[in-house]
This record gives C-alpha cells, sequence and structure tokens, in this order.
C-alpha cells in the first residue's frame, strides 16, 4: 500500500513538472529562482516536458499493481539517482546554489531512498 501512494505521489510530481515546462518554461524557470535562458530554449523544454508527463502517467499507470513493474521502479530509482548526482555537482561547483538545489535534491534522495527500500523483491510472471 505504501508503495502504491508513493508511486502516485512521483507520479503527480512529475506530471506537475511536465506541465510546467510545456506551457509555463521561462516562468517556471525563473520562479525557481533559475536565469532565464534565451527563448528558442522552450523547444528543449516542451520535449522534456514530454517525458516528465509520460513518466507521470506512468507512475500512476503501475502504481495499480506495482508488484509488476519492477523494471519502471527501477528505472524512476535510476532518473531519481541521476537527479540527485547532478543536483550535487553542480551546486558542489558553484552553478547552483545550494537555495536553488535543496529541494530538488531532497524530493531526489527521498524519492530514491523510499523506492529502493520499498520496491518488490521479485517481479510477477
Amino acid at each position: 500500500m505504501k508503495l502504491k501512494v508513493l508511486l502516485r505521489i512521483i507520479g503527480v510530481v512529475q506530471l506537475v513538472l511536465g506541465l510546467m515546462y510545456l506551457f509555463f518554461p521561462m516562468n517556471f524557470l525563473g520562479m525557481m529562482g533559475h536565469s532565464i535562458p534565451e527563448p528558442d530554449i522552450a523547444y528543449p523544454l516542451g520535449m522534456l516536458a514530454a517525458r516528465f508527463l509520460a513518466y507521470g502517467v506512468g507512475m500512476l499507470f503501475i502504481a495499480n499493481e506495482p508488484e509488476k513493474q519492477l523494471f519502471w521502479i527501477n528505472n524512476m530509482i535510476l532518473i531519481q539517482a541521476v537527479d540527485l548526482a547532478v543536483g550535487i555537482f553542480y551546486t558542489a561547483t558553484g552553478i547552483v546554489s545550494l537555495g536553488h538545489s535543496a529541494f530538488p535534491m531532497f524530493n531526489a534522495s527521498l524519492f530514491l531512498i523510499l523506492l529502493t527500500l520499498w520496491r518488490p523483491k521479485t517481479t510477477s510472471r
């Protein structure tokens, strides 16, 4: 039950990120305190949004039977690990301040740890 709730929370987070990057990319970056890139960067951000949206829907879908979805849960663990590593790198090198990276890195750490601890031990066939 707790894994199902976690997958739904992650799904909603992914959907919100996807919608923000799709419809309000520059405002969203500014709201998070990042520098605003040239307008043409909205195009790749829109493509990034598609991935957030697809994974958001996917997490909501797999929450129904997570024991059959170990591959996709492990993929989300990988995404969170990369998110955390990138946050650590850019914060440690001074490119991004801890004030801008702390919340996303906390989320990545939390989701990474809980998904790892709560993921199904075996897959059903």
